[in-house]
Order: C-alpha cells, then sequence, then structure tokens
C-alpha cells in the first residue's frame, strides 16, 4: 500500500446515508447525495446509493461524466453554475443543474433543444449568504423568463448559506424560498416541484422541527461523509457515525532538535511569516506528507500525545516528545474534517484505499 493513504469505510458512509435518507424522508424530505467532498470517488458514491439516495449531486462535470461512464445511472444534478463553456457536456450528462444566470439558462436551452432533451432547471435564491443566486425581489420576473424556453423545465427554487458568507440556515431565511415558491404558483398557474432548502448545515432545522414546510429537499454532502457540521462548530449529526475517514501518513525522520528556529526568521514557502514559541529541545517527527497533498488544519492524530507543528510543501512537522516509541517507517493516524478530506481526495499523491 502507497502512503500517505487516506482509509474510506463505505460501510459507515452507507449507514449514514441511510439515517439522513430515513430521517429526512419521513418529514417528506428527499437527500440529493453530494460526491464533490470525494470527487465522486465511485465506491462512496456506491455507498450512498446503497444507503438509499435516489439522487446525485457534484460541482465538476469532469466527476458527472465520470460517474455516466461507470454506468451510475440516477439523476445527477450540476450544484455550480454552469460555465456557458460547459453547457453541452452539462445537458448531455447531467439532468438537471443549479442556476442563476438568465444567459446560462438560455443557453442551456439551446443545448437541450438541439439534442431533443429537456434539461431541469433549479433556481438559485441569494438569501443573505451573497454567493450564487437572484436576489428575492427579481425571482418571480427570471421564472417568467424561464418559461417561456423550449427544452427547459423549471423544477423549482434552491438557496445555499454558510459556505461564502457563513450564514447560518434559520427559518426565516429558508422560508423566502417557501413564499417565493407560493406567489409563483399564484402568478404563472404552475406546480413548483422542488424546493431545495440548503446542505448539511440545514439539517439543524429538521433535528429542531424548525425548518419550513414545503422545503422538500437538501444537499447533503459532509454530513453523509463525515457525519459532521463544520458551520455549526464542526458539531456530530445525531445518528451518524464520524469515523468514515482516516489518513495514513508514514515517519521518514526522527530527531531532538530545538523548537526555536535558528537565524533570521523572514517568509516560508507560502509567504507567510511564522510565529514560534521556544519550548526547548523537542523530538520531532517528519512525515511525508505537506500542503501540496492536504489542508493540515483539518487533521487531528488520533495518538492524543502528538501535537502538529506545521508543515511545508511536502513534510508535515509533529511533536512526537511524549512518544519515545516512535520511529523511522512508523506510521502516524490521522482523523480529517471536511477541508482536509476534500483536498486529500483531490490529491493525486494520496492513495485511497476502501475498507469495509
Amino acid at each position: 500500500m502507497r502512503r500517505p493513504c487516506i482509509e474510506i469505510d463505505v460501510e459507515k458512509i452507507k449507514h449514514n446515508a441511510n439515517c439522513l435518507v430515513k430521517q429526512c424522508g419521513e418529514k417528506g424530505i428527499e437527500i440529493m447525495g453530494v460526491t464533490k467532498g470525494v470527487c465522486a470517488y465511485l465506491p462512496v458514491v456506491q455507498a450512498m446509493l446503497e444507503g438509499g439516495v435516489k439522487k446525485l449531486g457534484d460541482s465538476r462535470m469532469q466527476n458527472i461524466m465520470a460517474l455516466r461512464k461507470a454506468g451510475v445511472e440516477n439523476p445527477i444534478y450540476l450544484i455550480r453554475i454552469p460555465m456557458i463553456s460547459e453547457v453541452q457536456d452539462v445537458v448531455y450528462y447531467a439532468d438537471g443543474s443549479l442556476n442563476s444566470e438568465i444567459d446560462v439558462i438560455k443557453a442551456l436551452a439551446r443545448e437541450a433543444k438541439k439534442l431533443g432533451k429537456v434539461h431541469k432547471v433549479i433556481l438559485m435564491v441569494d438569501v443573505g449568504d451573497l454567493r450564487e443566486g437572484v436576489m428575492p425581489e427579481d425571482v418571480l420576473d427570471v421564472v417568467g423568463e424561464i418559461l417561456k424556453l423550449e427544452g427547459i423545465e423549471f423544477e423549482g427554487l434552491g438557496t445555499n448559506v454558510g459556505c461564502y458568507g457563513a450564514i447560518l440556515p434559520s427559518y426565516e431565511n429558508t422560508k423566502i424560498l417557501v413564499d417565493l415558491a407560493a406567489n409563483i404558483e399564484k402568478k404563472y398557474g404552475i406546480k413548483v416541484r422542488t424546493i431545495s432548502g440548503g446542505n448539511t448545515a440545514t439539517l439543524s432545522l429538521v433535528e429542531r422541527g424548525k425548518l419550513p414546510e414545503g422545503v422538500n429537499q437538501l444537499r447533503v454532502g459532509e454530513g453523509i461523509l463525515l457525519g459532521t457540521d463544520t458551520t455549526h462548530n464542526f458539531r456530530k449529526v445525531p445518528g451518524t457515525v464520524q469515523d468514515t475517514m482516516k489518513l495514513k501518513t508514514e515517519i521518514i525522520e526522527v530527531k531532538v532538535k530545538p523548537s526555536y528556529p535558528i537565524g533570521e526568521i523572514g517568509r516560508d514557502a507560502f509567504g507567510n511569516v511564522p510565529v514560534y514559541e521556544d519550548r526547548g529541545p523537542m523530538r520531532r517527527a517528519i512525515v511525508a506528507l505537506g500542503k501540496q497533498d492536504c489542508r493540515i488544519e483539518g487533521l487531528k492524530p488520533i495518538n492524543g500525545r502528538i501535537e502538529i507543528l506545521g508543515a511545508s510543501s511536502d513534510h508535515m512537522i509533529l511533536d512526537v516528545t511524549k512518544c519515545p516509541e516512535i520511529k523511522v517507517g512508523d506510521i502516524v493516524e490521522f482523523g480529517v474534517d471536511y477541508a482536509a478530506m476534500l483536498s486529500l481526495m483531490t490529491s493525486g499523491y494520496v492513495e485511497k484505499v476502501v475498507i469495509r
């Protein structure tokens, strides 16, 4: 087995998917399983589907294309606003997409008509996070334009919070979608089939009974993959397990060295000026993993006696003073958060290993 590697327990991910599908299904809410966090790694996607997820979402067309070529036939949505340059692939490979620009939707309509397809569109509404979305006061007019387009099916409304502006979901900002849907139905005489009320962060509203009636979809990645919710202070999502993934690294050096660098301190390889504390001589270990492979801040040593001191692009330095038994060639294991998982799964230098 090559190292570093990330071990993925697909049975635990299947359990998490099943747990959330059941909990939300009892309240009439479908779960769209978001696969971007693992780059649509097929064994993980299969675990989601075996856990009861029926619909998938990803932010990269490369991932969606790979899933189709692997034989996945479930509905798949592009959950990042499509680029004009990729509309042909979007219509060909994806059943639907989240959108906020009418010019992009018109381009999707032209391509859908050319290919003899109908592409589903969920119109995103900005309720305060200030990432993607039409402002609420413009929604009715934009929907009117969408309804005129051949090749496009207006499926409903969606929103996203917690990712850019760190705005937390609430009854008030989520109900904006429900009210807008009612206005659309009244004005245009249609049924708004989907109200996609957010992501893992919105699960807390479901648990507390605070999600407005009418919201019938959540797009969940982290809650299934890790059983956590970063936006709510890394809380554990009830009913899920968290030890779904583990990073394994190999020690390539162990030496006693000063804890404070010797010489004039400038900027590191990433342009930062580091700050050090003089803690005297320290037993330090280096593992073969760095910032090119992983967001180091998202790692937590499973051995509580080990402390991460920092990293360069290729090396991560650990304080192993309390671990006299550690030697070169030993394996050090880490738990991962969402950001660390995302970077590790994206890195071509990190082996992906499925365990059950």
